[in-house]
């Protein structure tokens, strides 16, 4: 059974999550109502544990019709499943089909188009795919009798993003045109999807007063704003939080130095200035990105590095787990611990509002 939290808090608004864990796991987790009592609770579960499946990436096609989930495995599988009741749609064996193995060249990001390439059929599905060399693919599929028969896009678009270096995070635009990636040899650099050519590459900051070069090593990263894809942030394994803009200038225009371990995860709230950070050591806190302000950290410790973090599209809450175990959930305003529950280790979340059937999804790569 898993084990659960209580804290003295107003209380849990209504959501739904689905986890997804090494184990290859995808478990549902729901809290019903608001009293102080309520905690969250692991209440479905689909597949068997199989740590040869672990999930890698994890995108959501967020829709009030059909919602999917997309996940990429251990073994080069990704599949596409139902959020309602786990239904599998798409099953791909090994989406690269150059004969690479995923154990050579493992899948780091994933993306579930919202708007379909594909004209012909209703029911395609169109997946952005990025490994740890820089191959980009995005093809289109379309279901057929049985989610192994499927038929595949004949061409599609090939990027390389990155000639050498490791890629460990990479992010899809809101409006899906554009994506960036980066990660360790890797700067941070931009694509235009429909043109699938890239648009801007970052510069690395300059060497500090010791005359000391920072080697390059991003390990998360997001858009600022949903409307402008010209503005992200970056966290780094040397403890930094990069605030970009393509239009301005090559280099960070904000660097914010938070405690001493890599940053391990990012998120940005709808405010589009106010981004959420959490790094190695268990740390989580809210920065004010247009000023570098700490504007202060959530209260309670977690024990491990800190995976993942998630805002929430409509409530005033995030969602951070990690390799302590525990999904915890938080109030964005006092900061404080709203919920938490242990169920084997979380790596990805996509959550929402369970009555609005709302989702939101935070991911990250088990290499950064």
């Amino acid at each position: 059974m898993p084990r659960t939290t209580t804290v003295e808090s107003p209380g849990c608004p209504p959501f739904r999550a689905l986890t997804a864990d090494v184990l290859g796991l995808v478990k549902v987790i729901e809290i019903r109502g608001e009293q102080s009592g309520d905690t969250a609770k692991v209440v479905e579960r689909w597949g068997e544990p199989d740590s040869s499946k672990s999930v890698l990436a994890a995108s959501i096609l967020d829709r009030k019709t059909d919602p999917l989930l997309g996940v990429a495995r251990k073994t080069g599988l990704i599949e596409v499943i139902s959020v309602i009741n786990g239904d599998l749609r798409l099953s791909i064996p090994n989406v690269s089909q150059d004969g690479t193995s995923p154990k050579d060249d493992p899948i780091t990001g994933l993306h579930l188009f919202k708007k379909q390439r594909s004209e012909s059929s209703t029911r395609s599905y169109t997946l952005l795919t990025c490994t740890t060399n820089g191959s980009v693919r995005i093809e289109s599929f379309e279901d057929s009798k049985s989610p192994a028969d499927f038929i595949r896009d004949l061409s599609p678009t090939m990027l390389n993003v990155c000639g050498s270096g490791n890629i460990l995070c990479s992010k899809v635009e809101e409006h899906e045109n554009y994506a960036l990636f980066a990660g360790k040899g890797v700067e941070v650099n931009v694509w235009d999807l429909q043109k699938c050519t890239k648009i801007w590459t970052a510069k690395s900051p300059p060497k500090n007063s010791l005359d000391i070069f920072t080697p390059t090593w991003f390990t998360c990263a997001t858009f600022l704003c949903e409307d402008d894809h010209r503005k992200f942030v970056a966290g780094t394994n040397c403890h930094q939080v990069r605030l970009y803009d393509i239009s301005a200038q090559r280099r960070p225009v904000m660097s914010v130095d938070f405690r001493e371990t890599p940053i391990k995860a990012v998120a940005e709230d709808l405010d589009g200035h106010t981004v959420y950070i959490g790094n190695g050591s268990g740390d989580l806190a809210s920065v004010d990105i247009r000023t570098g302000k700490l504007l202060g950290c959530f209260t309670g410790k977690c024990s491990g590095s800190i995976k993942s973090i998630a805002r929430h599209p409509e409530l005033p809450i995030i969602a951070s787990c990690g390799l302590d175990s525990y999904l915890r959930i938080w109030d964005i305003h006092s900061r404080q611990l709203l919920s938490a529950v242990c169920y084997h280790m979380f790596l990805h979340i996509i959550t929402g509002n369970l009555d609005l059937q709302e989702n939101f999804c935070f991911q990250e790569s088990l290499g950064a």
